[in-house]
């Protein structure tokens, strides 16, 4: 008989660093975004991300190692990652955003870690279900709630496709997670790069098919330089964090990263762009934090 394996311990102070660090980024990535789809049409936008971040991924590989033959092994499953991780959650946020406010498309997204948790207890055995994960997770998305405000009020009358157009991107997030689990002994570097190159060759016919390639790379240089932010520092750089955290803390612990985007996209916003802090999003934080606390459980470990 096979020993169960051991159920993961609470996750270390590296781990929370890079979550935090993972979640501010992404929130940064918001900014960026926000000036290219001015002039960028959002699937192009895209396949502008995941290609740019795989040239330079790439070239890291090419110069640094470690080689990227150890994908070659992988190559099904990388294209599954891509469309799980990538091509699929992407096209159904874009879509859902069409008929949503963003307050309610944060929160949908902001579910990930349930059904991250859900999937890890039915399909693992070192991710089992536990009541202070599902009690953290509770809080997180109630505080996602709260920090949203008004915004989640304003979207909350959307078209009942639009919202499981973003619940469905949220499963397919978890799904991404668990498919990430079996790159069991290849470095975070290969993986990042394995899924951006895979994404980029599902994208490439699909934004030539729909727009063609007339005025696809006319937008104005801050355009493109908000673009190369967002591939490199967001994209690239991200998702080798991404999955070294999942190998390292695992799926459930790398999926708390929707909480805490929306928080660091706040605070940004407030650092750098002057925008005011309102009390319900402070509320709507400490929230969030008390519910990450929860997960952690080491403090309540020690009452």
């Amino acid at each position: 008989m096979t020993a169960a394996a051991p159920t993961r311990g609470p996750m270390t102070l590296k781990d929370w660093a890079q979550l935090l660090l993972l979640g501010a980024i992404w929130g940064g990535s918001f900014f960026f975004a926000r000036i290219a789809v001015s002039e960028i049409h959002p699937l192009a936008l895209v396949l502008f991300r995941v290609a740019v971040a795989a040239i330079a991924l790439q070239l890291y590989l090419a110069v640094r190692g470690p080689s990227f033959r150890l994908a070659f092994p992988h190559a099904g499953l990388f294209f599954l990652l891509a469309l799980t991780n990538n091509v699929v959650p992407f096209s159904l946020i874009f879509a859902g955003q069409t008929q949503l406010g963003a307050g309610v498309a944060s929160v949908l997204n902001a579910t990930t870690p349930f059904w991250t948790l859900v999937l890890a207890n039915a399909l693992t055995t070192d991710e089992r279900l536990s009541w202070n994960k599902l009690a953290g997770i509770a809080l997180g998305v109630a505080g996602t709630a709260v920090m949203i405000g008004p915004g989640l009020v304003a979207g909350l009358g959307g078209p009942v496709w639009a919202k499981f157009a973003l619940i469905g991107a949220s499963v397919s997030y978890a799904i991404a997670l668990m498919i990430a689990r079996r790159f069991k002994g290849v470095p975070s570097p290969v993986i990042a790069t394995g899924q951006l190159t895979a994404s980029t060759i599902i994208m490439t016919p699909i934004v030539l098919i729909a727009y063609g390639p007339t005025g696809l790379f006319s937008a104005s240089p801050p355009v493109w330089a908000a673009v190369l932010g967002l591939a490199l520092l967001s994209t690239a750089f991200a998702y080798i964090l991404y999955f070294n955290l999942v190998a390292s803390a695992g799926a459930t612990n790398a999926s708390l990263v929707t909480l805490i985007v929306p928080v660091s996209a706040v605070l940004l916003g407030f650092l750098f762009l002057g925008e005011r802090l309102a009390l319900f999003e402070i509320g709507g934080m400490t929230l969030i934090g008390l519910g990450l606390i929860t997960i952690d459980g080491r403090l309540f470990g020690k009452w």
